[in-house]
Formats: C-alpha cells, sequence, structure tokens
C-alpha cells in the first residue's frame, strides 16, 4: 500500500458521470490509486457537469474551477481547450505542497512549464495526439464554422505539443501514440500505460444475442459520423441493429427514420446500457481516427460477446486479435452474417481472460503509476 503517497490531479472536465472516453480513464485511475492507498488531490475544471460528491469518496480533496468557454477564448493565440482552463485558483492550491502532479491530457497543461513548479515531478497523461484529434473532426464535418474552429484549434495543438518536454514522464494509452511520442520527444520519458477502465473480470456470457449494438456518445462529432456510417450498411442488412448512447443527434434519427430493424435509445442509464453490451450478440464500433484508446471497446470485451470493428480503432493497441476486422461496407456485412450465427463460445471467453488481465490491469497499471510518484 502506497500509503504515505499523495498526488495532485489535475483533470480537464469532472469524472462523474464516467461515461466518455477521457473521464472513464481519469475516474477509474482515482479508484485504482485510492485503493493502493494514494492520497489524492483533484483538480476538475467545470462547464457542462455539477460537482459530485462520489468523489469525495476517492479524494482527500476536491477542487472545482471555472472553465473560461465562449468566443473570445477561441481567439488567443493558444489553443482553446487550453486557454480555457487557466486558473490562478489553480496554481495557488498547487503550491501549497511539494506533491507530483498528474497533467491529465493538453487541456490541462498550462501550468507544465511553470517556473515555481520546476522541483516538482509531473507527469503528462495523453489520451490522444490531440492535433490529430482535431484535424480529424475537421474532415468530418461540412459545416463551415465547426470546420474552420477545429483546423485552427488542430494547428494552435501541434505547436503547443512541445509543452510536453517540461513534464518528467508521459504515459501513453496506445503503442501507436507512444511510439509518435518517443520519435518527437527522444529525450523524454515515454511510457506505455492503457488506460485505466473499471473492468475487473471477463463477464461476455457464452450463447448467442438477436441484435448488433453501437454505443457512444452520439452528439460528438466522430461518433455521429460512425453511427450514420453504420446505420447505412443496416438499412441493406436483415439484422436488428440498435443504436444507443448519449443525447443523439437529429442526423441520426433522420438516417433510422422508417428502417425497420434499426432502433435509437436515447441516454440509457449505466444499467440498461451494461444490459445491452451483454445481451448483444455483436457489439460493432467504427472510428476515423487511429489514435488513442477507444475505451468503449475494452468495455465491450470484457462484457459483451463478438466484437467487430474497423482497423483503425484497434491501431496501436495491441488487441486487434480478440476482435473481428472490416474496413470497408462489403467486408462489414460479411462479418456481420457469419458472426451473427456464431454463437460465443467458453474458449472465446477464455482468450480474452488470458489477454486482458495481463495487459489491461488496472491493478497492475496502478501500481506502475505509482513507482513514478516518487
Amino acid at each position: 500500500m502506497a500509503k504515505d503517497i499523495s498526488v495532485h490531479i489535475i483533470s480537464f472536465s469532472i469524472p462523474v458521470p464516467a461515461n466518455f472516453g477521457g473521464v472513464i480513464d481519469v475516474f477509474f485511475k482515482l479508484k485504482a490509486l485510492k485503493n493502493a492507498g494514494v492520497k489524492i488531490h483533484l483538480h476538475c475544471f467545470q462547464y457542462d457537469r455539477k460537482p459530485n460528491s462520489i468523489l469525495n469518496e476517492y479524494c482527500e480533496t476536491v477542487n472545482y474551477y471555472k472553465r473560461n468557454t465562449g468566443f473570445k477564448s477561441t481567439l488567443h493565440i493558444l489553443p482553446y481547450i487550453v486557454y480555457s482552463r487557466i486558473s490562478e485558483t489553480l496554481i495557488d492550491n498547487l503550491l501549497k505542497d511539494d506533491y507530483p502532479i498528474i497533467f491529465e491530457g493538453l487541456h490541462s497543461c498550462y501550468y507544465l512549464n511553470d517556473e515555481r513548479l520546476k522541483n516538482r515531478v509531473k507527469i503528462y497523461r495523453e489520451s490522444n495526439i490531440e492535433h490529430n484529434y482535431y484535424f480529424n473532426l475537421a474532415k468530418s464535418t461540412n459545416n463551415i464554422r465547426k470546420k474552420t474552429f477545429y483546423l485552427l484549434e488542430s494547428l494552435k495543438l501541434r505547436l503547443y505539443q512541445k509543452q510536453i518536454r517540461f513534464a518528467d514522464h508521459a504515459l501513453v494509452v496506445s503503442q501507436k501514440d507512444c511510439q509518435y511520442l518517443k520519435d518527437k520527444f527522444p529525450n523524454k520519458d515515454i511510457i506505455y500505460l492503457p488506460s485505466f477502465h473499471g473492468n475487473s473480470k471477463v463477464v461476455s456470457k457464452e450463447g448467442s444475442g438477436n441484435y448488433v449494438l453501437y454505443h457512444g456518445n452520439l452528439s460528438v462529432e466522430e461518433n455521429v459520423v460512425a453511427a450514420l456510417y453504420l446505420i447505412d450498411i443496416f438499412k441493406n442488412v436483415d439484422i436488428p441493429f440498435i443504436v444507443a448512447g448519449l443525447s443523439p443527434d437529429e442526423s441520426i434519427y433522420r438516417a433510422a427514420k422508417d428502417i425497420s430493424n434499426i432502433k435509437i435509445i436515447d441516454s440509457p442509464n449505466e444499467e440498461d446500457m451494461h444490459q445491452l453490451i451483454e445481451n448483444a450478440q455483436i457489439n460493432i464500433l467504427y472510428t476515423a481516427q487511429a489514435t488513442g484508446l477507444k475505451l468503449k471497446l475494452l468495455n465491450v470485451l470484457y462484457q459483451g460477446r463478438h466484437v467487430l470493428v474497423n482497423s483503425k480503432i484497434v491501431s496501436g493497441t495491441g488487441i486487434g486479435n480478440l476482435c473481428s476486422i472490416a474496413d470497408n461496407k462489403q467486408e462489414m456485412i460479411e462479418k456481420l452474417n457469419n458472426l451473427f450465427n456464431k454463437p460465443f463460445s467458453k474458449e472465446d471467453i477464455f482468450d480474452r481472460e488470458n489477454f486482458l488481465t495481463i495487459s489491461y490491469n488496472d491493478k497492475t497499471n496502478a501500481k506502475k503509476l505509482i513507482s513514478l510518484l516518487g
């Protein structure tokens, strides 16, 4: 137990509810570190979420800072996701002691090179190569205003990425991103450390389900594009398809209208989503972004039956061997027809247990992180 270790964690958002990629990693990191005896001082930027008392169960202190959103924050030379998260109260709180600091994403890195923190252990936690993420968002939208914002943000983030050189360690969620950062920062300690996810054992069911599921935050551009792509496939496939997630974009409803085998489920609660994942015959995932680690991929591997993905979603993760992979619509249809009629077996579950409980184990990865805290 790491009883004498304290750490500051600067989170780009309030990590409860833990219902999308970045905050899932933050929240279950808190749990894993707390269970290992680490004393956590959490700092959260607040803009679209409310303070949550659940965090007090895992942290010694929880501090909230208003994020400075709005048009004016987009005009600065710094990336919007960084400039809107500057807080003098935050740096004042960090200076009250000499504990190590974990900066979650480039979003939270404004004070990474602050002279007042030069003698502190500073750890950068990567979840995406952010400039690539925003560039791909720009490619995925036809809205001129959004496209312009995403392209400018991508350029700013590409320039701002050099901030990482002020970290003592960089913890990276995928092997592909890890190699990218090693090439960019050959003299820095770049470490592959998969995302924290909260699953402790594989609970996938044997046998068969009677539908295919796609799930995600359905108001996010990347996931809207994925849902529309998959709906276009399923209108030509006689297999029940459920699209479930937070606040579905209106374009998803329009695309699925009058297609009898497609059902949209708006904002299911955590238990209902778990049941949807667990009972599906196939969990299908798609992305245009070959960066980071899609945490919903880990969730469906721990909880669901067959998993069908495109190659970009498993790029650099090492878990492609646990999935069926298809990279165009015809391949998707062929794999769907094959997997929908194939019961999920004990051997399939055994293969997942063997790999996931070693490489993607929260307890083991917490120990690796603690070893860097000094």
